[in-house]
């Protein structure tokens, strides 16, 4: 008994001297709480709705600063034209636009029923549900109120409409998120694991002497991961079309140019990877932890972004399948071409730059 104790007195000893073994134990579980039990929601808080007001009466006020007390919505105001509230669904700022016509009060006094449009962007459906269901939530308890003491109820009717995706399909959300996930996965991955996979076997220093320019080897490894990486971005855009009937509005040129320039921001990812490990262990774990959690949940495919605390929508944009989601989503969903989505196409260009700068540095240092 006394040697079983000693034993277990020792890996005690040896658990609490190794701190990586001590951060997975204890550090793992608080940070999965902390994230997918406070900031990783499904919840709408704080989204960004405009409220066009054409009416500008007694009833429309009370409803706007009701809406506007609640904890889900950030207001904003403006008056519009039907062109102008589409221009603003098109940026991606918004998530919802509440519109009272010019007459919202008087038909409440004189024919007891009035009506609210209410304009939702369904390219995220769970979140356009949710909007529209909070509003009418919102919208029911102000005509309650007003019931009170009315003999005959007033009646307020939502009117919604679902922009870019009226009958609410499940593959307009997924198969954007599923496209940033796979490319991810296979160019960081697969890049990583292929150059390490040199180092193990000892062949890296036989390509390194060979007449091919070191830089031109790791190059040369990328090469067929970009191919095959673009076969998947074909075979996608094949299902998603006459699969799952989700056709590209915009230009498939273009959907194509920043695929592949999203594919090589992650070649360069896991090529820098590759150059920092030493082992295939290592590097696996490292693109299929380091790339799939931060792809899942900063992207923008399962938690929207907005409701996260500010320090994590910062990290987000650290992201770089979160920009690359943006943009499948409004070439093929929404129809827009390189005019509205320059800044998302910049930032790759700026992400795949530094990358391969610090990648080239790092591997020449590798080599003294």
């Amino acid at each position: 008994m006394k040697q079983f104790i000693a034993f277990v007195r020792k890996e005690f000893y040896h658990v609490l001297r190794d701190r990586r073994t001590l951060l997975i134990l204890f550090g793992m579980p608080i940070v999965q709480i902390l994230l997918f039990g406070f900031a990783l929601t499904n919840e709408v808080k704080d989204s960004k709705i405009l409220v066009v007001d054409y009416a500008k009466d007694h009833a429309s006020g009370q409803l706007i600063a009701k809406i506007g007390a609640s904890r889900y919505f950030k207001i904003q105001k403006a008056s519009l034209t039907r062109q102008e509230i589409l221009s603003t669904f098109q940026q991606g700022e918004i998530k919802a636009v509440v519109v009272f016509p010019g007459n919202f009060n008087e038909n409440l006094l004189h024919a007891n029923k009035a009506q609210i449009q209410v304009i939702t962007d369904a390219t995220d459906i769970n979140t356009a549900n949710m909007v529209t269901n909070y509003l009418s939530s919102i919208i029911l308890d102000y005509q309650n109120q007003m019931n009170e003491n009315l003999a005959i109820p007033y009646q307020i009717i939502p009117e919604t409409r679902m922009l870019y995706n009226p009958q609410l399909k499940g593959a307009h959300g997924f198969v954007p998120g599923v496209m940033a996930l796979v490319l991810m996965l296979v160019s960081v991955m697969m890049t990583a694991i292929s150059i390490v996979r040199e180092k193990e076997m000892g062949t890296m220093e036989i390509l390194l002497v060979s007449p091919f320019k070191p830089v031109l080897v790791i190059f040369a490894k990328a090469i067929p991961y970009l191919i095959l990486s673009l076969i998947n971005v074909v075979a996608i855009l094949l299902l998603s079309v006459f699969v799952l009937d989700l056709p590209v509005k915009g230009s498939v040129l273009l959907l194509f140019a920043e695929s592949t320039l999203f594919i090589i921001t992650c070649l360069t990812l896991g090529i820098f990877i590759s150059i920092k490990t030493d082992s295939q262990q290592v590097a696996m774990l490292i693109s299929l932890m380091g790339m799939l959690l931060p792809t899942m949940m900063f992207s923008g495919f399962l938690f929207p972004i907005e409701n996260m605390p500010v320090p994590l929508q910062v990290i987000s944009n650290l992201i770089p399948s979160k920009w690359f989601y943006i943009i499948v989503k409004s070439i093929m969903i929404k129809g827009l071409g390189i005019a509205a989505l320059w800044k998302e196409t910049l930032i790759l260009l700026g992400m795949t730059a530094f990358l391969l700068v610090i990648s080239l540095k790092s591997f020449k240092i590798r080599l003294q």
